[in-house]
């Protein structure tokens, strides 16, 4: 049963809307879901994406931090092939000075990008096999731990050191990222959204059944990235859905726009990519606040999570507001109530 609700934000493009205005607006909704009481606040990183303008989680983290008091912040994530494991670590080491106790550091193996855009972040062609090694350095040097005798990093510090840690979270959409976080005892994060569940329940059964207990965790713990939208109708709630819905009908063509206002979002659509938003509209976890949180809880039963890290893309961001808002207090009505 899902117990608890997070965010994921991707900082998306609006047709419109200037990428600072995006930006800003991921603050404000940090600030809006802290206060309906969502467990995390998540920010992703994405390059040379015209329809994802949020590139440097680290970054947007640290302003977020100076405008909330209480929810967990982290990225999901950072791609970490990209970059130096001491700098990652030297970075959340002072997220975690500047939010003591509630950083989460997400990491990923994808590129995030094309492939010319990771190879000018990192011209190495074999960065991302390494991505296992670059996993245990950010746990010794987040932890402040020595490296073996004769490793060239020993004696190295990733400072500010602190009475508090990071925590690292293994992000994937496939049986690899499930794999390493079993193998080295580390929370899971699957992206439900990426593959629109496709390969969710084997991944996690891959997790819960293989992990190893480490002195970081003792004890399993996933979470899952969902695409969701709610409105006081489901009718309100399908038709800002034409905005998501024409973005991947057009990403799936390898066109990458920023998000249409949804009243002109399916002008243009030929008969079979019609038909195509209908079954989207089925599958999609949209409609009316009882009708996501029976398909958020079903999907928790079904995956055995109790986390769910909600992602909405919506034109207009007062739609986005609302719709975490409806969410969140009919989850916490029904937790009231069987309390």
């Amino acid at each position: 049963m899902l117990k608890h609700l997070s965010v994921l934000e991707q900082s998306a493009a609006v047709m419109g809307q200037s990428a600072q205005q995006t930006i800003s607006q991921a603050t404000q909704l940090a600030i809006h879901c802290e206060a309906l009481g969502y467990e995390r606040f998540w920010v992703s990183e994405h390059h040379s994406h015209p329809s994802i303008v949020g590139t440097a989680p680290e970054v947007l983290m640290a302003h977020i931090a100076a405008k909330t008091q209480r929810i967990r912040l982290g990225s999901a994530g950072v791609m970490l092939p990209h970059y130096s494991s001491l700098k990652v670590a030297e970075q959340f080491r002072v997220l975690d000075a500047l939010a003591p106790g509630r950083i989460d550091l997400g990491v990923g193996r994808a590129p995030g990008s094309d492939s010319r855009t990771a190879m000018l972040l990192n011209p190495d062609p074999q960065s991302a096999a390494r991505f296992p090694t670059q996993v245990q350095e950010l746990q010794l040097w987040l932890n402040d731990e020595d490296f073996p005798v004769g490793h060239p990093a020993r004696g190295v510090h990733a400072y500010p050191t602190g009475t508090t840690t990071p925590e690292v979270w293994i992000l994937g959409s496939s049986d690899y990222g499930a794999q390493v976080a079993a193998h080295f005892g580390l929370p899971y994060v699957f992206a439900h959204f990426i593959t629109d569940g496709v390969g969710a329940k084997e991944a996690l059964d891959l997790y819960f059944e293989n992990f190893k207990p480490s002195k970081y965790l003792a004890e399993p713990k996933a979470i899952i990235c969902a695409w969701s939208l709610t409105a006081d109708t489901e009718e309100n709630a399908i038709y800002a859905f034409r905005s998501r819905a024409r973005n991947k009908i057009d990403r799936n063509k390898g066109l990458l726009k920023p998000m249409q206002d949804p009243q002109y979002a399916l002008e243009g659509l030929n008969d079979q990519e019609l038909k195509t938003f209908d079954r989207m509209c089925e599958k999609a976890l949209i409609g009316n606040p009882e009708q996501v949180l029976g398909k958020l809880n079903n999907l928790c039963a079904d995956l055995n999570v109790q986390e769910v890290a909600i992602i909405t893309w919506a034109y207009d961001f007062q739609v986005r507001l609302d719709s975490y808002q409806h969410i969140a207090k009919i989850h916490q009505a029904v937790n009231q109530a069987t309390a």
